[in-house]
């Protein structure tokens, strides 16, 4: 694969963001199902379960918090395209639909915050 270095080291820092948070959520119990799932409308970082619950976690790190930080790039259209991700994963799936949420995990200067049902269907809460 050919990538130029910026965009070979965010894939890094992207990955080592992930990384954080998958080990930051197992610790608080969650538990893994997949990891970057992608179809043609859009990515899913990490599939975990929480007690019944299917998580879906959206991942973002920004080294500064201009422009609102991780938190903020996750726009309408963004959460859209998770949305239907998800839709499509739950499909493939055996069985009834578990019920859902969509987690934001998101590191920065400040450290990792986990957003627990960030949003719903597309909107933010």
């Amino acid at each position: 694969m050919n990538q130029t270095p910026d965009r070979h080291k965010t894939h890094q820092r992207g990955q080592w963001a992930e990384a954080q948070a998958l080990a930051y959520l197992q610790s608080q119990g969650l538990v893994l199902c997949a990891r970057n799932v992608r179809y043609r409308c859009g990515e899913l970082d990490l599939i975990m379960t929480h007690g019944a619950q299917l998580v879906f976690v959206e991942v973002r790190y920004r080294a500064r918090s201009d422009y609102g930080g991780a938190a903020a790039s996750v726009g309408p259209l963004k959460r859209q395209r998770i949305w239907r991700a998800a839709m499509l994963w739950l499909q493939a799936q055996p069985g009834p639909a578990p019920a859902c949420r969509f987690d934001l995990v998101v590191l920065g200067p400040g450290g990792l915050q986990w957003l627990p049902a960030a949003f719903l269907s597309g909107g933010l809460l």
